[in-house]
């Protein structure tokens, strides 16, 4: 099946603190880090690619007209609990986790973290 995004620009403030943020997160859901690069690539194609343009403005606010959050995927509850337990060293800040791991509903497994920006990152168990 070919892959239902092409790719994604992510416009950050803080190159370097949102590349180790952002680099370990996707590292810890299957994606690669792209030799040179502030991009990563899952195995199926889909890359994310970061940096600071000259033309934006303003800070990123998730809550105003534009893309809220982005879920991806990790295989087992393992994984999730793992990156659960190690996203404060790497910067992000966990929501809801009072109804963890069913903040999206209980049939939904899911982590929710938010970046030193703002950014908002659902992580879903795939299985």
């Amino acid at each position: 099946m070919p892959r239902a995004v092409h790719h994604l620009d992510l416009w950050v403030d803080d190159v370097d603190r949102a590349e180790g943020e952002w680099g370990w997160l996707l590292g810890a859901c299957g994606w690669q880090r792209e030799e040179g690069l502030r991009s990563w690539a899952h195995p199926d194609g889909t890359y994310v690619f970061m940096e600071h343009s000259p033309d934006q403005h303003g800070t990123h606010d998730r809550l105003r007209p534009g893309v809220n959050h982005l879920a991806l995927t990790v295989d087992t509850r393992a994984e999730l609990d793992r990156v659960r337990a190690e996203s404060t060293e790497h910067g992000w800040h966990e929501l809801y986790a009072h109804r963890y791991p069913h903040a999206g509903g209980e049939q939904h497994v899911a982590l929710y973290v938010e970046s030193s920006e703002g950014f908002e990152v659902e992580i879903v168990v795939t299985a």
